[in-house]
């Protein structure tokens, strides 16, 4: 038994580097609308009004608020230490907190306003995302394709899915 260490394509790494510098820009991006949507539950100046526009304090804040900010507030930290240590399912999170966010800002601008910017710069990032780990699974495809060829080469034989059954057997 002979243990292999993983090789891989410049262009897999550069792929893997990318989307490594990708998911630590957005979980800054999201741990800093975490702290903004925290500072609106103990009551601080808003933070960030660019991307978060609530109520001051929990107490002042209209019950449509007082739902959604506790649910933001828990969501945004959770993705953004999730894709800081660029775990599979920090995007499952980070999905999650964008349909929540369309939810509020799409289907109920006249309670929520309407945050086009915030709604962009997720929907870019998950864009991004997706496509390069879409880069990443076809350089890992195209390895394993070469390493299915180099061990049929070695044997002598290249494996065809139409062969028949072996002579003799």
């Amino acid at each position: 038994m002979t243990l292999e260490l993983p090789t891989e394509t410049p262009e897999a790494g550069f792929h893997r580097l990318v989307t490594a510098v990708l998911l630590r820009s957005f979980a800054v991006f999201l741990l800093a609308i975490g702290v903004a949507y925290w500072a609106a539950l103990v009551g601080f100046a808003p933070i960030l009004p660019l991307f978060v526009e609530v109520p001051a304090r929990f107490d002042l804040m209209p019950s449509w608020w007082r739902i959604a900010v506790p649910i933001l507030a828990v969501l945004y930290p959770v993705a953004g230490i999730g894709l800081w240590m660029m775990a599979r399912w920090a995007a499952v999170v980070w999905g999650l907190l964008v349909l929540v966010e369309m939810v509020m800002h799409l289907g109920f601008p006249i309670l929520f306003g309407s945050r086009f910017l915030l709604l962009a710069v997720h929907l870019t990032g998950l864009a991004l995302y997706f496509g390069l780990r879409a880069l990443v699974y076809r350089d890992w495809m195209k390895a394993r394709k070469a390493r299915r060829g180099a061990v049929g080469d070695e044997a002598g034989e290249v494996p065809s899915r139409d062969a028949g059954p072996a002579p003799g057997a």
